[in-house]
């Protein structure tokens, strides 16, 4: 697959020593792997409107649809001002920080047209200007960096609205919510990670009491992860608790490892609700967790999505929820887990 190295960007500069390479030729699985992502690219880069964003087929035009497939090209090798596919993420990324809110209320929110929440989309969306800062030209490099901070002091305002012991420390749908889920907070807490992990000014005690309220969110009985702490757990939850706490140093935290061996048990099902969302959460967490866990994970993903994949380079999802949002968040979704092993995206990094 052709990718346009990373290593002559200034945020590769900070990962080259972990750099994944091929010592040997690939397998005929990751040949596979290879050429089903280019097939994505292409039906991407094909879906892609003239504005520079990508639409749901739930929501229209979307922040975290548009940012979702920024980060499929970056996952992939691609890179801003370089390649075949320079233009795509381009616009992409100029689409979303032209819709960062100004208002009195809602300065530096980046949500346009969402369904659940405005955090939500605005968690996505700052995760890839943290991931995509340090890869963009100097002359970009600024409104990038500008969009990402007022980002950020969205998302720590956001976690210090006065909670209840219970919620402290996460995040919900509004940027006022006194109450906290792991599903939103897990995108918060990954783009606070990926934007102090660039330099930006992110307190550790943001970061520290996210994770205790990811933890109380972690089942002892079941092993798992819940919505909401003392609720049920699931395999795509327990994906989401996993990668929170590995990106923030929580390495094989007793938390995480009952999670993945939930997750050895308990793997996620392509009829599931949030499938697509939980290869993203299960696949990048087990890989972070490595050794058996990437491994069993590893197999099944992609065994999967290989199968299901359309011959346009697609994929539809295999129930209501996801399916109703549409091929275009499913196929950025999907490009994102088999991408994982390249390592080319920063927050990858092990």
């Amino acid at each position: 697959m052709t990718r346009w190295l990373i290593l002559s960007m200034t945020a590769a500069l900070l990962f080259a020593s972990t750099t994944p390479t091929r010592a040997e030729p690939p397998t005929p699985e990751q040949r596979r792997v290879d050429a089903a992502i280019n097939r994505a690219l292409e039906y991407l880069a094909k879906t892609q409107k003239p504005s520079g964003c990508w639409e749901s087929d739930a929501y229209g035009e979307s922040t975290a649809t548009t940012s979702l497939g920024v980060m499929a090209f970056l996952a992939a090798g691609h890179v801003p001002g370089e390649g075949p596919y320079a233009d795509n993420i381009d616009r992409g990324i100029d689409w979303v920080i032209d819709h960062q809110r100004s208002g009195q209320y809602d300065a530096g929110l980046i949500a346009f047209r969402t369904s659940h929440g405005p955090m939500y989309s605005h968690g996505v969306s700052t995760l890839m200007l943290a991931e995509v800062a340090g890869m963009v030209s100097k002359e970009r490099a600024k409104p990038v960096r500008t969009a990402l901070e007022k980002a950020i002091r969205v998302i720590l305002n956001a976690q210090n609205v006065p909670k209840s012991e219970r919620n402290n420390g996460g995040w919900r749908y509004q940027v006022r919510s006194s109450d906290s889920d792991l599903s939103v907070s897990g995108w918060q807490l990954l783009a606070l990670r990926a934007a102090k992990n660039l330099g930006c000014d992110v307190p550790a005690e943001n970061i520290d009491r996210a994770v205790a309220y990811i933890k109380r969110c972690s089942s002892a009985a079941d092993g798992g992860f819940a919505y909401q702490p003392g609720g049920s757990v699931t395999s795509v939850r327990t994906g989401t608790g996993i990668l929170a706490l590995e990106i923030c140093g929580e390495h094989h935290s007793q938390e995480a490892l009952r999670g993945a061996d939930y997750l050895l048990e308990n793997p996620l099902s392509y009829d599931e609700t949030y499938y697509f969302y939980g290869v993203y959460y299960c696949g990048v967490g087990m890989f972070q967790m490595g050794g058996k866990y990437w491994t069993a994970m590893q197999d099944q993903i992609r065994d999967v999505l290989l199968e299901k994949q359309s011959a346009d380079g697609s994929w539809t999802a295999g129930n209501g929820s996801e399916k109703r949002i549409g091929r275009v968040y499913t196929t950025t979704m999907a490009v994102l887990s088999l991408a994982v092993e390249y390592q080319y995206l920063p927050i990858y990094q092990r």
